[in-house]
């Protein structure tokens, strides 16, 4: 019995490493490899993106900002514990050069369990939380809302074994399948009067129909967890991702905290929402680049050249695509909100334009954590932490009397103004990728969107528009016409547009080629 226990061991070994675990394939054109994962992740984050925009409006009319409090107040809790089932052990996985059948399967065993305890001690503090907020309702959301957890659990390991395979393609069809399940059942809840839990529901359908795909799509089966299947350094790793986390979701979501406890659901779900609103156009760049980045920028850490160039060719396509937009919708800030939300959020617009501030680099922002990830610098991710976390609470705090236009106007000056170029300064201090190099990429956008800005402007002050939609089109245009002259008539703008060029090319010639071989 033993011989074929073992036997069976060493055939799924055989098996995950041909499947799952080896990436020396990948360095064999992986540039192309990386495009191609780029085109394909952005394209359908591009229907996501659409499809929010729909599910948001929809959503936004059957439901009431106060429905999307009660969710926000849960998800302070929830959001955070959230943390501790993944635990940062997707990065090592992706991260490490070489990994074995025993170590993926131990940690698969780690994530479920710390999934289990998470919502168990989610149920138990449920009571509490609707203690600290004065809201009954809470205790029942947030213990429903628990059960989400084993899924996530369950998803995390098979999930970063397809991003470690640069699985691309299958990983979006995954994500579009369950956020289009995760809408329809939101809005066939909201539309039968179900309010909150209709939130509450499309959650929990996003994440079960998650773990099936990953599942089905990643055809890895765990063996048991053994001891002493090295995996102490993958869990240093990722207890220091870990830690970063932490001490940063405290940062980011002090705000939700003080608001909920002292202006109460209303005021909460309006803040809340002009940061959804706000971060569609950024995640639907940031988060897919991110899937493509992680793993191809891991693959060179060896590297340092061609590590840097290919970190700043892709921050300079993440900037291109992100600041623009933001730019547009911090310009008609009011007629978006009009449009997508409707008359009963009015007052999300100045929120939305405050926050816009520090949202116009929060693309840059997000993909230096690439760097600290890639170059196993994990630990510096958790002194930066330490640095950043006390500012932004400051922030949030001075401007809390205020109210959410108070926080978003404070919080988001200190981000731009202390933050984050302390960010840049400590990221620069050492690896492949230095503090001027993001400044020298950065420099050009950033005037091109000051410059849209005041086009924008111009244009609203000489022209009454009636109609949103008209608004927000022709602004739109200004925009874009502006951001190219700006682009155009400075050297490296006029290199970055050059190279989207050549991007294109390249990339038809890869679609052409891979045609052919059909």
């Amino acid at each position: 019995m033993s011989q074929d226990l073992e036997s069976e061991h060493a055939e799924r070994t055989a098996s995950a490493v041909k499947e799952h675990l080896r990436t020396d394939h990948l360095l064999v054109a992986l540039g192309g490899r990386t495009a191609r994962g780029a085109l394909v992740t952005v394209a359908s984050h591009g229907l996501k993106f659409s499809l929010s925009i729909v599910a948001t409006a929809i959503l936004a009319r059957l439901l009431t900002p106060q429905d999307y409090g009660l969710i926000g107040m849960v998800g302070v809790a929830t959001n955070f514990v959230s943390m501790f089932k993944d635990l940062g052990l997707s990065f090592a996985t992706i991260q490490r050069a070489e990994i074995n059948y025993d170590q993926i399967s131990t940690l698969f065993w780690v994530n479920v369990t710390l999934s289990v305890l998470i919502m168990i001690l989610m149920i138990a503090i449920a009571p509490s939380l609707a203690w600290f907020y004065g809201e009954p309702r809470l205790t029942m959301i947030a213990m429903v809302t628990a059960t989400g957890f084993i899924f996530g659990g369950l998803a995390v390991q098979h999930e970063a074994l397809l991003r470690r395979q640069m699985r691309f393609f299958a990983l979006s069809a995954i994500a579009l399948t369950s956020m289009v399940m995760s809408y329809i059942t939101g809005i066939a809840l909201a539309w039968h009067g179900a309010r909150y839990w209709a939130l509450v529901s499309s959650q929990l359908v996003l994440l079960a129909s998650n773990a099936a795909g990953v599942w089905f799509l990643c055809n890895w089966w765990p063996g048991p967890p053994r001891r002493n299947s090295g995996v102490r350094s993958m869990l240093t790793f990722g207890g220091n991702i870990t830690g970063y986390a932490v001490v940063n979701y405290f940062s980011k979501n002090t705000d939700n905290l003080l608001i909920g406890r002292f202006w109460g659901a209303q005021t909460l779900g309006l803040y809340n929402k002009a940061a959804q609103l706000l971060g569609l156009p950024t995640d639907q760049i940031d988060e897919p680049l991110a899937s493509v980045a992680i793993p191809a920028l891991s693959r060179l850490a060896d590297s340092s050249e061609r590590y840097r160039q290919a970190y700043l060719r892709i921050l300079e396509k993440v900037i291109m695509l992100t600041m623009p937009a933001v730019t547009l919708m911090m310009a008609t800030s009011d007629w978006l909100v009009l449009l997508v939300l409707g008359p009963q959020w009015g007052q999300t617009s100045r929120i939305f334009l405050f926050m816009g501030i520090a949202g116009l680099f929060q693309p840059v922002v997000n993909t230096v954590g690439w760097l600290f990830i890639t170059q196993g610098r994990a630990r510096h991710m958790l002194q930066w932490s330490m640095i950043s976390a006390p500012i932004s609470v400051l922030s949030i705090a001075a401007g809390l009397s205020w109210g959410a236009a108070g926080v978003a106007v404070s919080y988001s000056l200190t981000k731009l103004l202390i933050i984050n170029p302390l960010l840049y300064w400590f990221v620069g201090r050492s690896g492949p990728v230095r503090t001027g190099d993001l400044y020298r990429v950065m420099g050009p956008f950033a005037l091109a969107s000051v410059c849209a800005l005041l086009a924008c402007g111009v244009f609203r002050m000489l022209l009454f528009i009636r109609s949103p939609l008209a608004g927000v089109a022709a602004s739109a245009a200004i925009t874009g016409i502006t951001t190219f002259i700006v682009l155009a008539l400075i050297p490296a703008g006029k290199l970055a547009l050059i190279d989207v060029k050549q991007l294109l090319v390249q990339l038809k010639s890869v679609k052409e080629s891979a045609t052919l071989q059909k």
